[in-house]
């Protein structure tokens, strides 16, 4: 596995053009995970998010969904899926190469793909990805842990531990590309990060899973879940930095996994 500083060098040219939503999959979710002092008794049928940002000569994936191959093997989810009162959704065929295929994206002019962190609902489609994996250093120094724990992290370290990955770490607020921000929203795990991407018409956060719900954003409520306890406090700083940069005009900032959020169900945004 290579493991490297940031170096400012995926080559994308211009600013953002386009950012394509996709909903790869669906996980059934006690509300209390997603928000402080939801009914644990409800449950929310939460999507699993993807974005693709695009540029002229290529294009930046943020998060990947589950690995399919972990999902449609027996053993494989009774190892990484056999929690109580939750399992993985997929649509038919694989619905994250399927979509970019339907969008016409070429997986060749992937220039990088952005992973807020490492739970098993983010880090699947990495079997896919020939180009950066950008992860802060935080994230990164704690997974790489993971196997040797005796907690179960919801992961499956396979997804990003692979030999093969390019795994560049960033520390903090860093810039991609024009137009495109990495945010330090440390907290659901040590190393989360959210993205900043300005379109030609709006500038849209991906709060990815500092904020599952909209609830989460507009009353400025931590997801309702953490890594680590200790992480607590960083969880509740980012759900206010978010919650203020849903404030400025013309930005939005988007939920990782509501479902009542229709932003999710376009197809293109500008």
């Amino acid at each position: 596995m290579s493991v490297r500083e940031w170096d400012a060098a995926l080559g994308l040219e211009g600013r953002p053009l386009r950012m394509h939503p996709m909903i790869v999959g669906y996980e059934p979710i006690r509300e209390p995970i997603s928000v402080p002092g939801g009914d644990p008794a409800r449950f929310l049928l939460e999507p699993v998010t993807v974005a693709a940002v695009v540029y002229a000569n290529g294009w930046l994936m943020f998060d990947s969904g589950f690995n399919v191959d972990v999902v449609r093997d027996p053993a494989a989810r009774a190892e990484y899926l056999n929690f109580e009162s939750y399992t993985a959704l997929l649509p038919p065929g694989d619905p994250l190469a399927d979509q970019v295929a339907a969008l016409g994206l070429s997986w060749d002019r992937l220039k990088g793909c952005g992973i807020s962190h490492v739970h098993l609902d983010h880090t699947g489609g990495l079997r896919l990805v020939d180009a950066p994996v950008l992860i802060q250093r935080a994230e990164y120094e704690f997974a790489r842990r993971i196997p040797e724990l005796d907690d179960n992290y919801v992961t499956v370290p396979g997804d990003f531990l692979r030999a093969d990955l390019d795994i560049v770490l960033l520390d903090g607020d860093t810039e991609l590309a024009e137009g495109v921000t990495a945010l330090d929203t440390r907290g659901h795990t040590p190393g989360h990060q959210s993205f900043r991407v300005e379109l030609p018409t709006r500038t849209v956060v991906l709060a990815c899973d500092a904020a599952d719900l909209r609830q989460n954003v507009v009353e400025a409520l931590p997801c309702g879940t953490t890594m680590r306890p200790q992480d607590e406090p960083h969880a509740l700083t980012s759900i206010r930095r978010l919650h203020a940069l849903d404030q400025e005009d013309g930005v939005e900032v988007w939920p990782g996994h509501d479902p009542d959020w229709a932003p999710w169900r376009e197809t293109t945004i500008t």
